[in-house]
């Protein structure tokens, strides 16, 4: 069954109580929904070292592929530090577009939750260009 995308940021928001971010603080949760309606959840893990850390939205993205999914319509992500309890807009970074590209086409649609007022979430949708313009993918390795 299909999520919204008021349910997918619910989901998200979830998942960012799992994240382990004993370093920065800043805790991250991402819903990922595959077209038939399937939804994994990702948090961001840290490690002291830095560069093994783990963003949300790869931590969603490998579970799903590791179970075998390939074909995504959505992701909500949400983000901001522990101690506080408004959230503002939280995008990916530029190595979590990438993943995207290389699973995605170009009509997934990225939720991002830019506010949180009188109990209701606020977001904005962007298609995969508008976040990774000019991307390259699998498509541009493809044999003429």
């Amino acid at each position: 069954m299909m999520k919204s995308y008021d349910e997918l940021v619910e989901i998200a928001l979830e998942a960012r109580k799992m994240a382990y971010t004993p370093y920065s603080h800043f805790k991250v949760g991402a819903a990922l929904m595959t077209k038939d309606g399937k939804v994994y959840k990702g948090c961001n893990i840290e490690n002291a070292a830095y560069t093994p850390t783990n963003c949300a939205e790869r931590t969603a993205f490998f579970k799903a592929i590791s179970e075998g999914e390939r074909e995504f319509a959505a992701i909500a992500i949400v983000g901001g530090y522990e101690d506080r309890e408004e959230l503002g807009l939280c995008s990916p970074c530029g190595v979590c577009r990438q993943v995207m590209r290389e699973f995605c086409e170009d009509d997934f649609k990225i939720i991002l939750l830019t506010g949180q007022t009188n109990g209701e979430n606020t977001y904005e949708v962007y298609d995969l260009p508008e976040i990774l313009p000019l991307g390259f993918g699998p498509k541009d390795l493809k044999v003429k």
